[in-house]
């Protein structure tokens, strides 16, 4: 997958888990990237104003909304909840799986609990990426899962997040996560995989 543009920083502290939905989105589809990078969309000639950061912010809190209620993108209906409290995982699920791109369909999710099986978040994660997709984890501490960043590439023993809480990628070990001892802050625990069926 290709690279996202740095600083892209989620809007609010509530916002981790729909900014790794746009930034899922802007991996999967280059015209829709192109939108909020630029601000103009290069088939349909939609324009957006602002900055990238600015673009990136309100599709972000856009996102957040949509995620939360009680519609699924694609037809069909969930649990609402509050954005309050961030964004659960069969929310990440369901808007990840009606996420595609040109000539990209899009792709049943699951959520996968690893809390318990740490070990198995690197194999999982993998295997998403390796069928050419984005996978979002939930890491917290040792109590709760508190923030979503989003796998896209691996490498040796490495596997890349985004981070939205500091807009850019950061390098995990496979044992990292094994070990809990993820880098990104306070939050060090895997907790749920979301990723392609």
């Amino acid at each position: 997958m290709t690279g996202l543009p740095l600083g892209l920083v989620q809007p609010d502290g509530r916002s981790c888990g729909p900014a790794s939905l746009v930034a899922a989105r802007m991996l999967l589809d280059a015209d829709y990237a192109a939108l909020i990078t630029t601000g103009v969309h290069p088939v349909t000639g939609t324009t957006l104003a602002g900055s990238t950061q600015e673009r990136f912010g309100r599709e972000t809190l856009a996102m957040h909304r949509r995620v939360t209620g009680a519609a699924v993108l694609g037809g069909g209906l969930q649990l609402p909840w509050p954005r309050v409290v961030g964004t659960p995982p069969w929310a990440v699920a369901h808007q990840l799986s009606a996420t595609g791109g040109p000539g990209l369909a899009p792709a049943p999710y699951d959520v996968d609990v690893v809390r318990a099986l740490p070990g198995d978040a690197g194999l999982l994660i993998r295997r998403g990426l390796g069928m050419g997709r984005p996978v979002a984890v939930f890491v917290g501490d040792a109590w709760l899962p508190r923030h979503v960043v989003l796998a896209v590439d691996a490498t040796g023993d490495s596997i890349d997040c985004y981070d939205p809480a500091r807009g850019r990628v950061i390098a995990a070990s496979t044992l990292a996560f094994a070990e809990q001892r993820l880098p990104f802050g306070r939050w060090t625990t895997v907790w749920f995989v979301v990723g392609p069926a």
